[in-house]
């Protein structure tokens, strides 16, 4: 049986995260909008991470998929293939791509672009939840 518990609270903290960016007075310091803006995207790194961690569990031990690749792409892939996201192959791949960008840069042009998927990674990652786990979002 595949324990959700991680990546449960791997997106909630995500989820709450980018709501306190999204809702951020403007009149705050940079410093501050900075700190709130990374602190978003190390969420979405370690959300992203126990995404792809977990339904790479989800493919071998809940649908058999034998030989479930070790990358993150490849699993979307199958995951794809398998008809277990909303949205299509590619936009999971600009999550990849996302992630692969914010691994040393949190300030610059990548980070940027991180945070404009955020709406739309939070939006699939809980359709991805609910559908491996079974569980309605809270």
């Amino acid at each position: 049986m595949i324990d959700y518990d991680k990546f449960r609270k791997s997106l909630k903290h995500l989820e709450l995260q980018y709501e306190n960016y999204k809702t951020l007075d403007p009149e705050q310091t940079q410093l501050i909008q900075e700190a709130v803006a990374e602190s978003v995207i190390q969420r979405f790194e370690t959300c992203y991470d126990t995404l792809w961690k977990t339904l790479k569990r989800y493919l071998f031990e809940e649908l058999g998929v034998p030989d479930v690749p070790d990358s993150p792409k490849k699993i979307f892939r199958q995951a794809g293939e398998n008809s277990l996201f909303a949205s299509s192959v590619e936009l999971w791949l600009k999550y990849a791509e996302a992630r692969i960008g914010t691994s040393h840069d949190y300030s610059g042009e990548k980070a940027q672009d991180a945070l404009e998927l955020m709406n739309d990674f939070l939006d699939d990652a809980i359709g991805l939840y609910q559908t491996m786990s079974g569980e309605t979002w809270e």
